[in-house]
């Protein structure tokens, strides 16, 4: 019973994970870095307090839960 409840946390965790990974923007952002390189570094200090800041932040949290319960499934299923 226990490690169905926590496989299925791992499921909702790893979809999760994965959508917050694809909603993060890439480091080079094409030719919007090329053009406005100026800009970039005028505000790259404020860039990481908004949604770049949390979704980084919100991936580390899901991979570390996401490592704890893969561990926790693995050790149940044994």
């Amino acid at each position: 019973m226990l490690a169905t409840i926590l496989t299925v946390l791992l499921l909702i965790n790893a979809l999760m994970l994965i959508a917050v990974i694809v909603l993060q923007a890439g480091k080079s952002a094409g030719l919007s870095g090329a053009i406005t390189g100026g800009a970039e570094q005028l505000f790259g200090r404020q860039k990481a307090r908004g949604i770049d800041g949390l979704l980084h932040n919100l991936t580390r949290i899901l991979a570390v839960t996401f490592m704890l319960l893969a561990m926790a499934v693995a050790y149940l299923g044994k």
